[in-house]
């Protein structure tokens, strides 16, 4: 399993030693953004693990959709925070014209 951590920068970075990651994931702000509208709540975070079980770049960012017509649907990226910045900003604006 590839296991990964966020570098000092926020960039995600390989981590082989499985119990230096779990100290790691345990205590980290994994967090990248956070969003309530109406009933709707999105929310981003870097997931630690590899998500593409071996096809293609490593799938490390979701954003999830919690309540309103979108609950449970979610966007998933490799790439950097920015990258993850960004799909989370996809998700927001979706939820956002449903609700106009």
């Amino acid at each position: 399993m590839n296991l990964y951590i966020l570098n000092e920068k926020g960039n995600p970075v390989e981590e082989p030693d499985r119990l230096k990651w779990a100290k790691w994931f345990e205590t980290a702000n994994r967090r990248v953004a956070h969003e309530k509208i109406g009933n709707a709540e999105i929310s981003t975070v870097f997931l630690g693990v590899n998500h593409s079980f071996g096809c293609g770049k490593p799938v490390l960012w979701e954003t999830m959709v919690f309540g309103g017509k979108f609950d449970q649907e979610q966007y998933r990226c490799s790439g950097s925070r920015y990258d993850a910045e960004k799909m989370h900003a996809r998700m927001v604006k979706k939820v956002q014209h449903d609700k106009e």
